[in-house]
């Protein structure tokens, strides 16, 4: 940018992406809420496993000063829906093309697996371009499975997902894809 006298201005923007998911994490719990209300499904956020190893101490607050991760943490969300085990993770990537599979840990991808392999329902909710979209934990094994990319094309997220409908109550409503899915009869 130019000032008087030609004077060049540049700034140095950093970007911090520690928030990033914030905004799908919170439309999540406010869905989750909504469903546990309407006695819908029973679905919660974990917490992440730390252990706390250093604690000061102030005359009306606590604040923790070092803490370290105690386990590696699975999935985000898990509770249960018509009688089936659901466990689920937000993701979101601003890439446009595919969606990297670094954003999936080994032991995540073998905790997919585990729960599939023991009749629950696994997936992804994944923010990209502008769109919300629910990939079925089957598919990304197999994705896997069947590849050697080291990311999931946005093609077969379009083919294979499913883009969750925004509203204002459940504002992402992922439970009526999963009635798609795993309850077509009804």
């Amino acid at each position: 940018m130019f000032y008087p006298g030609n004077v060049k201005k540049e700034y140095n923007r950093q970007i911090n992406y520690a928030n990033r998911g914030m905004d799908l994490e919170n439309l999540l719990n406010q869905s989750n809420e909504y469903y546990l209300e309407t006695n819908r499904a029973v679905i919660y956020k974990k917490p992440t496993p730390i252990t706390i190893s250093e604690v000061k101490y102030g005359a009306k607050e606590r604040v923790i000063t070092k803490a370290y991760f105690r386990t590696p943490s699975t999935l985000d969300y898990n509770g249960i829906y018509r009688g089936l085990y659901i466990d689920y993770d937000a993701k979101e990537t601003k890439n446009k093309t595919s969606f990297p599979l670094a954003n999936l840990h080994e032991h995540q991808l073998l905790h997919i697996k585990r729960v599939i392999e023991h009749g629950g329902i696994s997936f992804l909710i994944i923010y990209m371009n502008n769109n919300f979209y629910y990939l079925d934990g089957k598919d990304i094994i197999n994705f896997i499975e069947e590849s050697d990319r080291k990311s999931i094309p946005f093609s077969y997220i379009e083919d294979k997902g499913f883009i969750i409908e925004q509203k204002i109550k459940p504002r992402l409503n992922y439970l009526d894809i999963i009635d798609q899915i795993y309850f077509k009869e009804d």
